[in-house]
């Protein structure tokens, strides 16, 4: 069995963060581990609070999972503090775990800043360099690259702009665009389009989350950069497709729905 760990925030209603990556690698017949970078008051409404976790515990945390068990592939979601930030890629770069993917959490739906404004740049400097895949939606792509990014032109060049700041592969989130929903994979030599498909629901808390982490938890079980980019979007598809009617915002994609429809419990 492969071993994924993530790094990130938690979130207290169980749709994103913390919770959405243990429940995607166990979804994909993977072992889940985490260290929490920060722990958020939120629901399907939006965030409250947030208050990050110290670094010396995040470097712990980290420290204890990979002097013990080996780790096949990492998934970085929210990391607000720069001082967090520097930590986590010193560590990476100590154990140098063969896969890190990388989800820019900036915003959250609701329009909470869950990036510090002076951590954005430490993010680029630090985390980029180390990335195996970025995967940014078109408003962090925009933050990463210093330019806004709406067409598809606009995103195939900010691709490179981000290859060159060190990443080793980008998946750019369509969702944002106006004329469709599709996405680009750039590593740097080929473009890769994937055709997007716009879902009518208001049901997608968590999905940045789960896809990054369903592409650690492919790249981890094998899958070439591609294959792994189109099996990831046809699990969040079904999430999506599925997604859980729960509380008064925003509800969460269903995580299990495959095994649960396998098991008659759909």
């Amino acid at each position: 069995m492969k071993h994924l760990l993530t790094i990130a925030g938690s979130d207290s209603s169980g749709g994103a963060g913390i919770q959405a990556d243990l429940k995607t690698f166990a979804a994909l017949g993977t072992y889940g581990m985490s260290v929490i970078t920060a722990v958020t008051a939120q629901n399907t409404c939006g965030v409250t609070m947030v208050q990050n976790i110290d670094e010396k515990m995040v470097e712990a945390q980290i420290n204890a999972v990979f002097d013990d068990i080996r780790v096949d592939a990492v998934k970085i979601g929210m990391v607000s503090d720069k001082q967090i930030i520097k930590t986590i890629a010193a560590r990476l770069r100590f154990y140098k775990p063969s896969i890190i993917v990388v989800d820019p959490v900036m915003v959250s739906k609701s329009g909470y800043r869950l990036l510090a404004p002076d951590a954005c740049e430490t993010l680029i400097k630090e985390l980029l360099p180390i990335a195996t895949l970025l995967t940014p939606n078109l408003p962090e792509a925009s933050v990463i690259v210093g330019y806004e990014v709406n067409n598809k032109a606009d995103m195939l060049k900010a691709a490179k702009d981000i290859i060159a700041l060190g990443a080793k592969s980008v998946l750019m989130k369509g969702g944002h665009l106006q004329e469709s929903a599709d996405d680009l994979l750039y590593d740097g030599n080929e473009e890769v389009w994937f055709t997007g498909e716009r879902i009518n629901t208001k049901n997608t808390h968590g999905t940045g989350c789960t896809l990054s982490s369903a592409l650690a938890a492919n790249l981890a079980l094998g899958l070439k950069l591609s294959n792994a980019v189109r099996t990831s979007k046809d699990y969040i598809t079904v999430a999506i497709k599925n997604s859980l009617d729960i509380g008064h915002g925003c509800g969460p994609t269903h995580h299990f729905f495959n095994l649960y429809n396998k098991a008659g419990l759909t």
